[in-house]
């Protein structure tokens, strides 16, 4: 399914995912799952959480820059060869995935942003993936 994604910038320096964290959990907001890549001076926290819009509100509240992206979310059993069959219908469709995470615990989804969101979720439910 596409699901919204909460993509914050957050300053590269001790405890700031901390202090998001900190800010979601006091807002009852859980985090299902999230990427952090960094740059020398700034981190792009992405997450997909129970609540995207009421976390975009509370982080600009808090003076994070903060938006939505449409991303995929796709749950695979840990079962050998699973990941290639998501790769391979994805490639099949001619679209590049632009990135891709896990999420926390055994059962929580994959994530992943693709450029033809609706052409690879049409190709994943035809295949018999839970999308």
């Amino acid at each position: 399914m596409i699901t919204k994604q909460v993509s914050v910038f957050i300053e590269n320096k001790e405890g700031r995912f901390l202090q998001v964290a900190e800010l979601l959990k006091d807002k009852g907001i859980n985090i299902i799952s999230f990427s952090i890549a960094e740059t020398e001076e700034f981190g792009m926290l992405r997450m997909v959480v129970s609540d995207p819009e009421k976390t975009v509100n509370v982080l600009k509240e808090g003076l994070y820059s903060a938006k939505l992206t449409d991303v995929i979310t796709v749950k695979l059993p840990n079962e050998e060869g699973t990941l290639f069959g998501l790769l391979k219908v994805i490639a099949d469709t001619g679209n590049n995935i632009r990135y891709m995470y896990t999420s926390l615990g055994d059962d929580g989804p994959i994530v992943v942003k693709t450029t033809n969101q609706e052409d690879v979720v049409k190709a994943l439910k035809d295949k018999g993936f839970d999308v």
